[in-house]
């Protein structure tokens, strides 16, 4: 909990603080990777420090942490730390970086501030600092604990299907004899690969079979991108990654996973895009458990022939007893799909309906707004972003 006195700080300077946030963020970045380089080579994005999109969630996180602190003082946006800490374990983030973080933030915050930050107002900040770094601490050494600890383990590819023109799916298996540790259906695992200029990078990706498999399973978009740069770890992997390479995988984590068992839940599983492949193994793991429940799928597309996964989606949704499928098609849907984004008019959607979204903002802002419409709290609305969360960063600025 914030002090009073620097929850009465931190409320009067947000406006001026906020308003600065993504000045502030982007000298930290800069004086960070200045005093550490091997930071942006083996544990930052290069692509999303390029596009600008890691500045922006990081500024969003901040000021929508700040927010929450002097709005509902007794409550921690759990939510919002838990998703930050799986993404943090995922690229074995020590406790002892929040140091490092801390010292460089706060350096760019005089630096765009200047006389702005008084001793109150540095101590008050430098509170909400705080109290976030030690509450994600608390929550990724409880994950480390669960997981084993951080760490890499090189795993081989056994198998590699190319499921449409941008997108392969690989399968490995552990190279050493140790045991499998199954995972959650809608995680996600870290994948660290060596590029041509010797740099390790490292992205995550969901696991697109259902739990139980004795293999990890992948799915991979290339990334082209006519605005930015093309996508290096997506790139590396289509274009040289091949049966009998090795690779090096972290521990599965993410908190976009169904809850406890509840045969008769109502569902509604949406995905656009690359999004599908959490939704994949969800609906494997509720075919393999019995799942009796109305099970409600639907997704979004370019076209069939771009509809990565295609075949498991339907396979297993065909295994449910009561579930009904929508998929949405820019240019070429037969029946019984549809032609255009996705849109639920007409669409039963049961009450008490817990929904899973993953794809791009738009398409989950769409479809979040029209569950919301038709009855479905927000709380039982829940979301997986690739990449840095500028769903979050929005909210941060509003």
């Amino acid at each position: 909990m914030l002090s009073e006195q620097s929850a009465a700080t931190v409320r009067a300077t947000l406006p001026v603080v906020g308003g600065a946030i993504g000045e502030i963020t982007e000298r930290f970045y800069a004086g960070m990777f200045a005093a550490r380089p091997d930071l942006l080579r083996d544990l930052f994005n290069r692509g999303n420090q390029a596009a600008g999109t890691q500045r922006q969630a990081l500024a969003g996180s901040i000021a929508a942490f700040a927010t929450h602190l002097v709005d509902h003082p007794d409550e921690r946006p759990d939510a919002m730390l838990s998703r930050i800490a799986h993404k943090h374990v995922s690229l074995g983030i020590a406790p002892e970086q929040y140091a490092l973080v801390h010292e460089h933030l706060f350096a760019a915050i005089v630096d765009v501030l200047g006389e702005a930050v008084t001793p109150e107002v540095a101590a008050a900040w430098d509170e909400v600092y705080w109290l976030m770094a030690n509450a994600l601490i608390a929550i990724e050494k409880r994950l480390y604990d669960e997981s084993g600890g951080p760490g890499w383990r090189e795993w081989e590819v056994v198998g590699r299907v190319e499921e449409t023109a941008d997108v392969a799916t690989f399968r490995l298996r552990p190279a050493d004899p140790g045991p499998v540790p199954d995972f959650r259906a809608g995680q996600y695992v870290s994948v660290q690969v060596e590029l041509a200029d010797g740099a390790r990078q490292i992205r995550q990706y969901s696991l697109s079979a259902a739990p139980g498999s004795p293999v990890r399973q992948f799915s991979v978009k290339r990334v082209c991108d006519t605005a930015g740069p093309d996508g290096e770890v997506s790139g590396h992997l289509h274009a040289r990654v091949r049966v009998g390479d090795r690779l090096r995988l972290s521990a599965p984590y993410g908190d976009l996973v169904l809850p406890a068992q509840d045969a008769a839940a109502p569902l509604l599983l949406a995905s656009a895009g690359i999004g599908v492949t959490p939704i994949v193994a969800m609906l494997g793991q509720l075919a393999d458990h019995g799942h009796e429940g109305p099970v409600l799928v639907v997704h979004g597309d370019r076209s069939p022939a771009d509809h990565a996964l295609r075949v498991d989606h339907e396979a297993y949704a065909e295994k449910l007893p009561d579930a009904s499928v929508h998929f949405f098609y820019e240019t070429g849907a037969e029946e019984p799909h549809r032609t255009g984004l996705v849109d639920l008019t007409g669409i039963p959607v049961p009450n008490g309906t817990r929904a899973y979204l993953c794809g791009p903002l738009p398409f989950m802002r769409a479809v979040r707004t029209q569950l919301i419409e038709r009855g479905v709290a927000p709380a039982d609305i829940h979301y997986e972003v690739f990449g840095p969360d500028l769903w979050l960063a929005r909210q941060g600025r509003s």
